[in-house]
């Protein structure tokens, strides 16, 4: 099963801010939520299932947030 990756207007806006080699990375990322959502770490304290992609922009630690509601996968923002 496939899902189907929404972005809110929010990480839109905050995607166009990245540089391009970080921007191709999540890219990526991205493509491989689209096969299984489930893959990368879960952050507890939440009865959703909220999930985090770690990733580096210009030698800074940054979290793509991500909330899956079958069959959607919802990018929240980046931290």
């Amino acid at each position: 099963m496939e899902y189907i990756v929404k972005p809110s207007h929010f990480f839109l806006q905050q995607i166009d801010d990245l540089s391009d080699e970080a921007a191709r990375l999540v890219e990526e990322k991205i493509q491989l939520l689209k096969i299984n959502p489930f893959r990368y770490k879960r952050i507890h304290g939440y009865r959703l299932f909220l999930f985090r992609i770690r990733f580096e922009d210009n030698r800074k630690e940054k979290r793509i947030i991500y909330l899956v509601d079958k069959p959607y996968v919802k990018l929240l923002c980046i931290l």
